[in-house]
């Protein structure tokens, strides 16, 4: 079955892309999801502008992700937090604590699934991280963890 993608389907294709799939897939999944549409010349014709639209709302959505990665680059980030022995945290600092702290900063909204991070902190001292907007949006933070001092 031939069908004209009307939206990325990871794995199958992209918007604007006319490829065979399999009866199944297009009949049972594409079709009624309004992912696809079975290719044919009217249809085809009727598609083009919304695929012309759809990659533009995309390159506007990349343009919106490099200005926010170049406005977050090279941002620095201090939190306070409790130590014990050997400037271990108690607790740490997540993805989560980096992107409201983030959010605040530029004044605009992070998601926690942008910050990447293997593990969370748990030292004091300076980390670099990375945020991660999209494949071509991306920067590097520097997050500085100082202990808490006791004067209440």
């Amino acid at each position: 079955m031939k069908v004209l993608f009307l939206k990325d389907v990871p794995g199958s294709g992209e918007a604007g892309d006319v490829k065979e799939v399999a009866r199944g897939f297009g009949r049972n999944y594409l079709l009624p999801r309004g992912l696809a549409v079975e290719a044919s010349p009217g249809a085809m014709k009727q598609a083009e502008s919304r695929i012309r639209q759809e990659k533009e709302r995309k390159e506007q959505e990349a343009k919106k992700l490099e200005t926010l990665a170049g406005s977050v680059q090279g941002k620095e980030l201090h939190f306070k937090a409790r130590v014990g022995a050997e400037d271990k945290l108690f607790g740490s600092i997540t993805a989560s604590h980096i992107a409201d702290e983030l959010s605040k900063l530029v004044d605009a909204t992070i998601e926690k699934k942008h910050v990447v991070m293997e593990r969370p902190l748990r030292e004091t001292g300076s980390h670099e991280v990375l945020v991660r907007f999209s494949g071509q949006a991306e920067a590097t933070i520097n997050v500085t963890i100082e202990p808490e001092t006791d004067e209440s």
